[in-house]
C-alpha cells in the first residue's frame, strides 16, 4: 500500500521542524552569528588595506613622479614585480595561494594552514594591476577564520557542523562586496545545488553571518573612513524601459557576450596547462604578458591603463555613469585587451574571475548600444547579467546580482536581465561542451 501524497512533505517538514529547534542546531546558530563579526571585521581591513595599495599604485605613486595619469607602460613594471611575488607563493606556500581562478568560486573551503599564502598573494598582487577580483581571496578569509575557530574550540572533530561554518564564513565574507546577504545567500542557494531541508539548514547560518558582517561593514565604513571598493553603482544612465529593439538586439549581445567568457575560459585552462611545469618562471611571463595586454591598450586608445587593470568596479562604475565618453574602439579594445589579459590571468594568477567578467560584458553590450533601439540602460543591465551567469553558471544569481547594481532602474529591466541570464547560461553551457580543454582543467594545488 502506498503512501498518501501529502506524506512525504509532512515528514520533511517534520524533519525539518526537528533540525531547527535542536540544542546543537541553535548553537551552530548562535556561533554563526559570533563568527559573523570577527570574520566581518577582518574582511573589512583586507578590502580596505587592498583599496588603499591600489590606489596608491595607480593614483598617488604617479602623481609624485609628475604624472597626471598612469603612463601606458606603467602596468609593465607593476605586473612583472606581482608576477616574482606570486611565483614563490604558488610553489612553495600551502594551498599555492588559493584557488585557480579559472575554476571560478568552487573547489574545497581554504583551511588555516593555507590560508596565508591566499591573504598574501591577493595583498601582493591585485593592486598592481592583476585583472582579477577580490571576491575569491575573500571567501578564502571567511572559510579560513571560521574553521580555525572551530578547530581552536575543539569541536574540529564534526566534519558537517565545520563544514557549514565553513560555508557560512565564506558568505559572509563576499556578502560585503556583493551588495549584501541577499545575493550572496542566492548565490549559495543556487550553487550548494541542494533542496528541501538541507538547503534551509544551511542557508540560515549564512544568512546570520553575512548579514551580521553586512552590519559590521557598513558601522566601520562610517567610523573609519575606509573606502573598501564594493561592487556598486552609484550613477546610472537615464531610466528606459525595454522594448522590442532591446530584446532584438539584447539577446544576441548575450549570447555573443557568453562567447566571448567563455573563449577566454579556455584560454585560461590553457594556460593552466602550459604553466603545470616551470610554474615559477612561467607565472612571472604570464604576469608580463597580462602587462603587456594593459599597455596596449593604454596605447591603442589614449587612455590610462588603470581602466583595463585590476578587477574592473572603477571602470564598471564609471561606465555607467558615463557610457557615451565612451567611443565604440575604445570599448572594443577595452574588451579585446582586459579581456586578453583577464584569460591569461584565469589560468596563472590568484583571485576572482566575477568582477572582471562583469565588467567585459558591461563594455560589451554598451559597445552595441548604438544600434538601432538598443538602449545604454538595457544594455548594461543585460552585460551585467549575462556575463556574471557566464563566468558562474548561475543564472538565478546574476539576475539577482544585477537587479541590485541597477537599483531604482531594475524593477523595468527585470524581463530583459532574467532573459539575458538564461540566454547567457545555456550558451556557455554549448560553447564548453565543444571544448576539449574543458574537461582538462587542472586542480588548484600547489605545484612546482
Amino acid at each position: 500500500m502506498t503512501a498518501p501524497a501529502n506524506a512525504v512533505p509532512a515528514r520533511a517538514e517534520q524533519s525539518l521542524r526537528q533540525t531547527l529547534l535542536s540544542p546543537g542546531y541553535l548553537r551552530l546558530l548562535l556561533l554563526c552569528v559570533l563568527l559573523g563579526v570577527p570574520i566581518a571585521l577582518a574582511c573589512f581591513f583586507f578590502v580596505g588595506l587592498q583599496h588603499e595599495l591600489q590606489h596608491w599604485v595607480w593614483t598617488s605613486l604617479p602623481e609624485a613622479v609628475g604624472y597626471g595619469a598612469p603612463p601606458w607602460w606603467w602596468p609593465l613594471p607593476a605586473l612583472v614585480l606581482a608576477g616574482l611575488v606570486l611565483a614563490p607563493i604558488v610553489t612553495r606556500m600551502p594551498g599555492g595561494g588559493g584557488h585557480l581562478p579559472v575554476d571560478g568560486l568552487g573547489g574545497a573551503p581554504v583551511g588555516p594552514r593555507a590560508l596565508p599564502g591566499a591573504v598574501l598573494a591577493a595583498l601582493a598582487t591585485l593592486p598592481l594591476g592583476v585583472v582579477l577580483g577580490p571576491e575569491a581571496p575573500l571567501m578564502a578569509v571567511g572559510s579560513g577564520l571560521a574553521l580555525l575557530a572551530v578547530r581552536r574550540a575543539g569541536a574540529g572533530g564534526d566534519q558537517r557542523a565545520s563544514a557549514i561554518l565553513a560555508t557560512a564564513g565564506s558568505t559572509a565574507a563576499i556578502s560585503t562586496i556583493l551588495g549584501g546577504p541577499v545575493a550572496a545567500a542566492v548565490l549559495l542557494m543556487e550553487g550548494a545545488g541542494l533542496a528541501g531541508a538541507r538547503l534551509v539548514a544551511l542557508l540560515l547560518p549564512c544568512l546570520l553571518a553575512s548579514a551580521t558582517g553586512a552590519l559590521v561593514f557598513t558601522g566601520f565604513g562610517q567610523w573609519t573612513g575606509l573606502k573598501i571598493g564594493a561592487l556598486a553603482l552609484p550613477d546610472l544612465p537615464p531610466d528606459a524601459n525595454p522594448d522590442v529593439g532591446d530584446f532584438l538586439w539584447g539577446l544576441p549581445t548575450a549570447a555573443l557576450i557568453a562567447v566571448l567568457v567563455a573563449l577566454a575560459r579556455a584560454l585560461g585552462r590553457r594556460t593552466v596547462t602550459w604553466t603545470r611545469r616551470r610554474t615559477a618562471a612561467r607565472t612571472v611571463v604570464c604576469a608580463t604578458a597580462v602587462g603587456v595586454c594593459l599597455a596596449a591598450y593604454a596605447l591603442i586608445t589614449g587612455r590610462s591603463p588603470a581602466e583595463a587593470a585590476l578587477s574592473g568596479q572603477a571602470t564598471l562604475a564609471q561606465l555607467a555613469a558615463h557610457p557615451h565618453a565612451w567611443s565604440v574602439g575604445a570599448l572594443v579594445a577595452l574588451v579585446a585587451c582586459k579581456g586578453l589579459a583577464w584569460g591569461i590571468a584565469l589560468g596563472s594568477l590568484r583571485g576572482g574571475p566575477i568582477f572582471p567578467a562583469v565588467l567585459l560584458g558591461a563594455a560589451t553590450a554598451t559597445a552595441c548600444s548604438g544600434l538601432p533601439g538598443f538602449g545604454a540602460t538595457p544594455a548594461l543591465a543585460l552585460g551585467i547579467a549575462a556575463a556574471s551567469a557566464a563566468v558562474t553558471g548561475l543564472p538565478l544569481a546574476s539576475a539577482v546580482l544585477a537587479v541590485l547594481l541597477m537599483g531604482r532602474d531594475a524593477h523595468d529591466q527585470m524581463p530583459l536581465i532574467v532573459t539575458a541570464s538564461v540566454v547567457a547560461f545555456v550558451v556557455s553551457q554549448v560553447v564548453r561542451r565543444t571544448d576539449p580543454a574543458a574537461d582538462g582543467a587542472a586542480s588548484p594545488g600547489a605545484r612546482r
